[in-house]
């Protein structure tokens, strides 16, 4: 790890802000990264000359080959900055671009440095201001020297990839009117790249969460007149704003392959986020504006790792929610887990629910003395399934006894951390455009056993972050922050009822395995999102080495669950998890880079 006084600087105070055992595992997980080098990773994958070449050889035959109008904001640039973005326009492989570069230095000094550029052939327009307009201002005057049908935001100190323009313009085709990028830091120097950020396709939840989108992010002309341009009352996370209007107006496409290069300079956030405090109330008013646009009713507030949010939605009305809990014999497991609903409700309040237990071959009599007791309750009523163990059947069984409007499917071996698990579910879950929502889930030692599902991972589909520490947020804190997955574990999983039963409820060909991450892909194609909640926390006492299918008729019935989901969902697995990345492994749970 290259060490240097600002990184120094910046340890310490992370230290001071967040205690000891954060700054350790903070530590951990940069000495991870460190441990497999991002550099000669992106030197073996950057696009080579043969193939820029073979771009522009491909641009030539282009039936259309729009306009892209880069807008570029300019404040006191130093001139290796500001040429190393100006090299990096003029090497783009698609040729129809124009620079529009909107200067608020005051004098003319940066004036002099891009007129002794030149005009790359007619392609540069420049603008002194009259005084500086803030970064919101001067990009809204770049964008009123812009004529290109396609608009492109660049800021001064970075870098494009030579084949960022071909590639995102590849991608959004007809059918897009907004794309974005992945992207990497640079240095100062420029000369070395570090810090990849891989993303996933549009992820309203993650975007709510934080602006993942940053760079570089391209939008229709026509959308940047609807929308209105930048808001100068959001300064410091005015792209942020920005894409919001834009991504609610318009399909977005991703390009997963790095084409932005986001310098990091003393007193840019990409190096020092404490540089720019005030960024980061701007950005939760940006979520809040956002919000309120959409006539959503929640609250913001900022986690403690600085850009990143957490977005409470608040519960409308007082729906009733079924709690679904497959029980055989396990009595003293099933005491826990009820036990810790009831200390969950008391604190947390939400008490419109009842609970059904799927009752399945149990053999002690303990478990029917216990069951006898909870009947005496009203909110509690236990009903038996008497085939053979199929968790889909099971399921679906009860479901059919159940009288609210929301399932909670939950596993008899869970206990729940959290006081507001129901609220916090039910606020997410009410949401029109979400179809299921899941819990961070953790094992007994408090590493964790659940954080999300990507599909392929592992072969058919895998839990993300299995056996990260509790205290680490994993990479980018995509294991603490909201976002949507393909799938979440039915282990604690809220449905709609009208969505479960509109999908057909749990696939019973599935007995054992892959049946939630089916529901959820069922969901998800009939148009609805699945959302992980890591503010909902669970206990799972499910053992780490659960799994073992050791008869033949055990192996045959995985083989065969295995093969319904290859032919069932052979798209997505073929195609990409799109909340996750093609450039991330699917042998390892904690977003490591593919070789």
């Amino acid at each position: 790890m290259k060490v240097t006084p600002q990184k120094i600087g910046k340890a310490f105070g992370y230290l001071r802000k967040h205690g000891w055992q954060a700054f350790v595992d903070r530590l951990s997980e940069r000495l991870e990264i460190e441990a497999a080098p991002y550099a000669p990773w992106y030197e073996k994958h950057k696009t080579k000359e043969a193939q820029l070449l073979n771009q522009r050889r491909l641009i030539e035959k282009w039936e259309k080959k729009p306009l892209v109008s880069l807008c570029v904001p300019l404040y006191d640039t130093p001139k290796e900055y500001l040429y190393a973005m100006l090299d990096s326009v003029a090497a783009q492989t698609y040729p129809n671009w124009q620079l529009c570069l909107a200067d608020g230095t005051p004098g003319s000094k940066v004036e002099k440095l891009v007129k002794a550029y030149g005009d790359m052939q007619g392609r540069l327009c420049y603008k002194h201001l009259d005084m500086n307009l803030g970064i919101a201002g001067n990009t809204n005057e770049a964008f009123g020297m812009a004529a290109g049908e396609w608009i492109g935001l660049l800021d001064h100190d970075d870098m494009l990839a030579a084949d960022a323009l071909y590639e995102a313009l590849l991608a959004a085709g007809d059918a897009f009117g907004a794309v974005y990028t992945d992207e990497d830091k640079i240095d100062a120097d420029g000369r070395e790249h570090l810090e990849p950020h891989f993303k996933p396709d549009f992820n309203l939840d993650l975007l709510r969460s934080n602006n993942y989108i940053t760079h570089f992010f391209m939008v229709k002309r026509e959308i940047v007149e609807q929308v209105g341009g930048f808001r100068s009352e959001f300064d410091g996370a005015q792209d942020y704003d920005f894409i919001f209007r834009c991504t609610a107006a318009a399909p977005v496409a991703h390009v997963p392959k790095i084409l932005y290069h986001w310098r990091m300079t003393g007193s840019s956030t990409a190096a020092n986020q404490e540089s720019k405090s005030y960024a980061f109330e701007a950005g939760k008013r940006a979520i809040e504006a956002h919000l309120l646009a959409k006539g959503v009713s929640a609250e913001v507030t900022q986690t403690e790792n600085l850009g990143f949010y957490r977005v409470n939605y608040h519960v409308q009305g007082r729906p009733l929610v079924t709690i679904l809990i497959p029980n055989k014999d396990e009595c003293g497991t099933l005491k826990k887990c009820i036990s810790s609903i009831e200390v969950s409700v008391r604190e947390g309040g939400y008490d419109n629910y009842e609970i059904i237990i799927i009752e399945n071959n149990s053999a002690g009599q303990e478990i029917f003395d216990y069951y006898e007791e909870l009947e005496k309750r009203p909110d509690i009523r236990v009903v038996y399934y008497e085939g053979e163990f199929n968790y889909s059947k099971i399921n679906n069984y009860g479901a059919g006894f159940a009288r609210g409007e929301y399932l909670l499917f939950l596993n008899n071996d869970v206990e729940v951390i959290t006081p507001h698990f129901i609220s916090e579910l039910l606020g997410n879950c009410q949401r029109k455009e979400v179809g299921a929502v899941g819990a961070k889930l953790f094992y007994p030692d408090n590493t964790v056993q659940h954080a999300g599902i990507v599909v392929g991972m592992g072969g058919v589909a895998g839990n993300m972050f299995v056996g990260m520490r509790r205290g680490r947020s994993g990479y980018l804190h995509r294991a603490s922050i909201q976002m949507n997955y393909s799938a979440v574990t039915a282990a604690c999983m809220l449905v709609e009822r009208t969505v479960f039963d509109k999908v057909g409820g749990f696939t019973e060909e599935l007995a054992v395995a892959f049946n939630d991450v089916d529901l959820c892909l069922k969901i998800k194609e009939a148009g609805y999102l699945i959302v992980y909640d890591p503010w909902v926390q669970l206990y799972h006492f499910e053992s780490k080495s659960r799994g073992s299918e050791n008869t033949p008729e055990k192996v045959a019935r995985f083989e065969g669950e295995v093969t319904y989901m290859k032919s069932r969902w052979k798209g997505i697995l073929v195609g990409g998890d799109p909340c996750y990345n093609r450039n991330l492994s699917l042998a390892k749970p904690d977003y490591s880079r593919k070789p």
